[in-house]
C-alpha cells in the first residue's frame, strides 16, 4: 500500500500476457507524464491473485479481468470484499463484454473498462483513483477529553448522533465523542453523504442502495430521510 515515499501499488491481473503488458505500458506513461511513482504487480490467475493478497496485506487499485480461466473476476471481488474484508483496494473490472454491472455491484468496482483499453481510459481511471486513494489516506482529527484521535477516511464506515455524542462506526468498534452533526459534516470530504438529519454515511462502505435504505459493509441497513432523498439520489448519480 502507498506509504510515505509516495508509491502508489497496482495490479493487473489479466491471463492474456498481451493486455497486461497493454495497461503496464499505459501506466508507464501515465506515471511519467505526472511524475508520481507506481509499482506494478502483474498476474496471469486469479489463484496467484488470492495468494498474494493474504499474504501480503493488499494493493491501492488492480485491474482485473472478469473472465479469468481458474478464478474468475467476479469470485476474486467477492474473496477480496467478503473474505478479507477489504474495502480499501480500488476494483477496476476488464472485459470483452459489456453486460456485467448486477454481478459486479456488491463488489463495489470503481470503474468498468471494455477491451480495447484506451490511453485516455487509463488516465481517466488513474486520475479518479489516485483522488480516492488519497482521500482514504488522509485523516479525521477530533478530540476526547485531553486526546487526540486521527482516524483514515477509508476506516470510517458511518457517523451518527445520539443526545450530544458523534458515533464513529469502524469495521470493528465504535468511538463516540461530544460534537454536533452539522459540526461534522462540514468537515467530511465528498464521498460522506448526509442521509438523515443523525447520519452521514461513507459512499464507499455502501454495499446497496434503494431509495428509502443504504445497507452498509457492516450488515446495518440505515434509513435515508424523505428530506434526503433527492439530493442522496442526485449525490449517487453525479458521482457514479
Amino acid at each position: 500500500m502507498r506509504g510515505a515515499v509516495g508509491v502508489y501499488d497496482i495490479g493487473i491481473c489479466d491471463d492474456g500476457e498481451f493486455t497486461c503488458s497493454e495497461i503496464e505500458e499505459m501506466l508507464l506513461q501515465y506515471e511519467k507524464k505526472h511524475m508520481i511513482k507506481f509499482a506494478v504487480h502483474i498476474w496471469n490467475s486469479g489463484e496467484q491473485l488470492c495468494r498474494y493478497l493474504k499474504n501480503s496485506g493488499g494493493l491501492d487499485l488492480i485491474f482485473l479481468d472478469i473472465e479469468l480461466l481458474d478464478l474468475d473476476g467476479i469470485v476474486v471481488g467477492r474473496y477480496i470484499r467478503e473474505e478479507l474484508e477489504n474495502r480499501d483496494i480500488q476494483i477496476v473490472y476488464i472485459s470483452c463484454k459489456g453486460q456485467y454491472a448486477q454481478q459486479l455491484f456488491k463488489m463495489q468496482p470503481m470503474d468498468f473498462l471494455v477491451k480495447p483499453i484506451l490511453q485516455k481510459q487509463i488516465d481517466e481511471t488513474m486520475e479518479l483513483a489516485i483522488k480516492i486513494i488519497d482521500k482514504n489516506n488522509m485523516f479525521f482529527e477530533f478530540q476526547k477529553g485531553g486526546e487526540y484521535y486521527k482516524i483514515p477516511y477509508g476506516d470510517i464506515l458511518y457517523f451518527y448522533s445520539a443526545g450530544r455524542k458523534i458515533h464513529i462506526v469502524l469495521k470493528n468498534k465504535e468511538i463516540e465523542f461530544y460534537d454536533k452533526i452539522d459540526t461534522i459534516r462540514e468537515k467530511l470530504p465528498e464521498d460522506f453523504i448526509l442521509i438523515h438529519k443523525s447520519y452521514i454515511i461513507n459512499r464507499n462502505h455502501v454495499r446497496k442502495y434503494t431509495y428509502e435504505t443504504a445497507e452498509m459493509s457492516n450488515d446495518k441497513i440505515l434509513s435515508i430521510s424523505k428530506p434526503n432523498r433527492k439530493d442522496v439520489r442526485e449525490h449517487i448519480l453525479n458521482q457514479g
